[in-house]
């Protein structure tokens, strides 16, 4: 039995694991934590109409370090990270959609 054959003969009960360094948990940490200081201040700026615009761009990155580090995405193949990535495409342009809805009132 060649190698392929003998590597898919049997489906693994053993899922790859990936860990997490403390370090790297304390910078993913500290980047979400500032992040949140940045929403908090934003939040007493006067942006106009662009004010839900910059809080959205903020809570992004910080959904993206959730996702990336502490979801494991980021170790996972390209066709689940696609996945990942259209799921979350789609709903920024339902809340797009959203917002013409209320602009256009």
């Amino acid at each position: 039995m060649n190698n392929f054959a003998q590597s898919h003969a049997e489906p693994s009960l053993h899922a790859e694991t990936h860990s997490l360094s403390v370090r790297t948990c304390l910078v993913v940490w500290a980047g979400l934590m500032l992040l949140t200081g940045i929403t908090v201040g934003v939040s007493f700026v006067d942006f106009g109409f662009l004010h839900v615009f910059v809080a959205l761009v903020v809570a992004t990155v910080k959904a993206a370090l959730v996702i990336l580090w502490f979801m494991h995405i980021r170790y996972e193949g390209a066709a689940l990270r696609t996945m990942v990535f259209v799921a979350f495409f789609m709903l920024a342009v339902c809340i797009g959609f959203t917002f013409f809805d209320v602009a256009y009132r």
